[in-house]
């Protein structure tokens, strides 16, 4: 095996992801940048991800401010909340020029609806993005430009 052979593409071409029929960010954010991360598995491996539908949705900038993520990543979002800037900087310089002119995320991150984890939450949650809504949720407190709303990609329940 080669390390080429474990490249996006090749993964993307499993037949069981193709019968999610997901958006290919959402794979490759989800499954391909996470699958094998313990923590991330115990957070969402019991979700069955034949019932979620993708959609890409225009989120308003306040729904983030209280939006939690996963048990085992509590309070990393406010971590890189204290310093957005820094966060943006450490990035691909397109990263920080965007936040810059247009006051938000160049890749949408993703959320999902809370009732796929338990049928008695409800509201979003940061699934993955945790570093873009931090970089969010810090820029609206330092009152540097920010968007009104945010595009996210979000899983919902199949009807």
């Amino acid at each position: 095996m080669k390390l080429s052979d474990l490249s996006y593409d090749c993964f993307r071409a499993d037949p069981a992801l193709a019968s999610l029929h997901w958006p290919d960010d959402v794979l490759e954010q989800f499954l391909f940048d996470h699958g094998d991360n313990a923590a991330f598995v115990y957070d969402y491996g019991s979700i069955n991800l034949h019932e979620v539908r993708w959609r890409l949705e225009t989120i308003p900038a306040a729904d983030f401010i209280g939006m939690p993520t996963g048990a085992s990543d509590a309070g990393c979002i406010e971590s890189y909340a204290e310093n957005p800037v820094h966060w943006s900087k450490v990035r691909r310089p397109e990263v920080g020029r965007h936040w810059e002119e247009h006051g938000t995320w160049l890749r949408p991150p993703l959320l999902i609806d809370r009732r796929l984890l338990t049928t008695a939450d409800s509201g979003l949650q940061v699934l993955e993005g945790r570093t873009r809504v931090g970089v969010l949720r810090g820029r609206l407190r330092q009152q540097l430009r920010v968007a009104p709303a945010h595009q996210a990609w979000v899983g919902r329940r199949c009807p």
